[in-house]
Parts: C-alpha cells; sequence; structure tokens
C-alpha cells in the first residue's frame, strides 16, 4: 500500500477491514472514499453496498498472474463487497485482440468467466453483499448514458495525455497514431467506473495510469472518485528485461515459455521453474516473486524436499528467512525451485482437475490461439 493511503492512519473502526479488503496490494490511492462507505456514508450507486470491479481484455490463455487477481477479490468478496468482473469484450476489439473477431473475443470470454469460478471456488452470484457478477462490455455500453460519459471522460484531454495511458494496452505511446479508436480506450476504461457506481476499481500496476486518468476525470466532473487498488505484477521467469516501469518484464501468455500458464502440467511447471531466473539474495527474482505472490498465501509454506544425500527436509512460511537459507546454503537453488514449483502444482490442481473434465472450453479457446 502507498504509505500516503495507509488504512493504519485511519478510524480504528474501519481498520481491520480495510487492511483484510486490500492486503496483498501494491498501492492504495483514495482509501477516504471506501473508508467513508465502511463508517456508514453512501456508496456510489447511492446505498451502502460497496461494489468493486475489475476490467480484463478477453484475449486468451490464463496465467499465474489471474491467482493473485483471484486472491484481492476472494478478500472483498470475504468482507461483503460486490465484485464485478467486466469481460472488456469491445475494450479487446479496440485492441486489435484476435483480429477485432468478437466471435472468439466472446468465447475468450466465457473461458474467462469459467477459470474465475474455479480459481474462486464458485463463489455466490448476484449482486448482492459478498457476492461475484460477470458483465460484458456489450451489455455495459446499451445504457443510453453510456456514450455521454464516454464524451464527457475524454472532453478536455489532450492527446499527449491519452498517449501517456497506452501501456495499459501493452502499447508503447507512438503505437496508436494510425488508430484513432485507441484514443478513446481510457475514457471507454474511466465511463465503465463510473456507469457502474464503482467504489472500488483494481488490477495490475500495468493498470496504474488507466485510474489516475479516471480520477483526473472525477476531478473535471465533479463525480466520485473510487478508490484505486494495485496488485503486485510477476515478472516474466526470464527476469526483467527493460524499465520498470513499462512493464516489459511482466509475466504475459503472449511469451509462454517465460510465462507460468494455469494449464500447465506438472512436467511444464517443472521444466519451467527449472529454467526460471533465480538470483541467490534478491527476493525479487521471479522465483521468489511466485513464492511471495502466489505458493505462500495459498499453501502457507514451502516444502523442501531435497535427495537424502544433499540435505534434510525442511519447511518455510516466510519469505526472507527462505531466501536467507538459500543465500547461506542451507537450501540449494535447485532445491528451492523445486520446492516452489511443488507448490505451483498444488496450487494450480483445482484449474487442471475442472478442465480435465471440462475441456471443451479450453479446447476451443487453444485452438483459436494456436496454444496447446
Amino acid at each position: 500500500m502507498s504509505e500516503d493511503d495507509s488504512p493504519s492512519m485511519q478510524g480504528e473502526e474501519s481498520h481491520p477491514r480495510l487492511e483484510r479488503m486490500f492486503s496483498g496490494c501494491d498501492e492504495v490511492v483514495g482509501a477516504e472514499h471506501t473508508i467513508s462507505v465502511l463508517a456508514g456514508g453512501p456508496s456510489h450507486s447511492g446505498d451502502d453496498q460497496l461494489v468493486a470491479y475489475i476490467g480484463l481484455e478477453p484475449s486468451g490463455i490464463a496465467h499465474l498472474g489471474w491467482v493473485i487477481l483471484a486472491d484481492t477479490i476472494r478478500n472483498m468478496l470475504n468482507e461483503g463487497v460486490n465484485v464485478i468482473i467486466l469481460l472488456a469484450d469491445w475494450h479487446a476489439w479496440v485492441n486489435d485482440k484476435f483480429n477485432r473477431d468478437m466471435d472468439k473475443i466472446s468465447l475468450a470470454g466465457d473461458y474467462m468467466t469459467e477459470v474465475f469460478r474455479v480459481l474462486l471456488d464458485w463463489p455466490e452470484e448476484g449482486e448482492g453483499p459478498g457476492q461475484l457478477r460477470f458483465l460484458s462490455a456489450s451489455e455495459v455500453m446499451d445504457s443510453g448514458k453510456y456514450w455521454e460519459r464516454v464524451l464527457r471522460c475524454s472532453k478536455n484531454m489532450s492527446l499527449s495525455r491519452v498517449r501517456r495511458t497506452f501501456s495499459i494496452m501493452g502499447r508503447d505511446e507512438d503505437s496508436s497514431d494510425h488508430d484513432l479508436a485507441a484514443f478513446y480506450y481510457p475514457a471507454l476504461q474511466s465511463a465503465d467506473i463510473f456507469e457502474l457506481g464503482v467504489d472500488i476499481a483494481f488490477g495490475g500496476m500495468d493498470q496504474r495510469k488507466a485510474h489516475m486518468f479516471m480520477r483526473e476525470v472525477a476531478d473535471r466532473n465533479g463525480w466520485i472518485k473510487a478508490t484505486c487498488i494495485h496488485t503486485p505484477m510477476l515478472s516474466g521467469l526470464r527476469g526483467s528485461g527493460g524499465r520498470m516501469d513499462s512493464f516489459d518484464h511482466k509475466m504475459s501468455k503472449s511469451d509462454p515459455s517465460n510465462a507460468i500458464l494455469l494449464h500447465d502440467d506438472a512436467d511444464s511447471l517443472r521444466r519451467k521453474m527449472k529454467k526460471a531466473f533465480l538470483e541467490v539474495g534478491n527476493p525479487a527474482s521471479p522465483v521468489f516473486e511466485v513464492a511471495k505472490h502466489v505458493v505462500l498465501p495459498r499453501t502457507g509454506e514451502i516444502r523442501v524436499n531435497p535427495k537424502p544425500e544433499y540435505g534434510t527436509p525442511s519447511k518455510w512460511d516466510d519469505l526472507d528467512s527462505f531466501v536467507e537459507a538459500v543465500s547461506k546454503g542451507e537450501v540449494h537453488p535447485f532445491d528451492a525451485k523445486m520446492a516452489i514449483t511443488d507448490g505451483l502444482i498444488e496450487v494450480l490442481s483445482p484449474i487442471s482437475d475442472h478442465f480435465q473434465s471440462n475441456s471443451d472450453l479450453q479446447s476451443a479457446l487453444a485452438q483459436i490461439t494456436g496454444s496447446q
């Protein structure tokens, strides 16, 4: 969490819920709105129901970063927040996913829905407290007010200001001068938040620029500013490849050899993790990131089981001690990798088990993405 918005600075009554809701986030911006609702003030929609949202382009096979998003969603559901996963189909179209084939984008949306249901262990769905909703951007755009909001979100924003948000689409600032639709993308994303009456907007740190754009729009129009929370970004298995603020080092399904995909079997996971970058003593190494953000939160421990001639079994429940043990030679780096891999296999087994029995959707998506 950012220092200025740390809930520890706020009233004691709201502190525990806020900490639980936003546990694991790298940053919280504008916590005062959520705190006000928790204290009995009106939510964005005018009642006392907190609503959170994440917009995701349906664009392909799920990777390990979705587990972190699912954990954030679960934390909020447990605290009575209604959470919307917006299947951003028209946003994917603007961003040239699947060559703008809406049938394929829709199929990817169905797959995304199924994956999150499994990751969240089939939560209750609906509009009430602690329930999950799946909406498509196509549904939201049917509102007569939506396109008015898009225009209002676009008004008085310079092209250079919009260009600075292009990283939210995985593009650089000079990539879209030939594509007017791309300049509407941040306005669409902001309009989603206002149209849905969102109190909490969340995503990975790569979505920060979009959320700051939204907050500028709210200031210009006197609209309610949603609290924005940002989850950690997992690095690709090879490690950082450029400027950290460009997120060109992040794990991405577009490079399967550099990413953990949720459908990777045990052999694939072991093969990828053997090659993954581990810098002894550096907790920011990709292998240690996976331990910190995925394995430890889900399993509670890292279990090291070396061959008897190379050491004795051990268990670790915090990352710092584990990293130190690797640094001191108490745990061999290879054994550390395999221990984290075993944890990953455990974490991902519900996904594997589900799609082995319900393979049609995954197979259909694999066919249009060219993945195995």
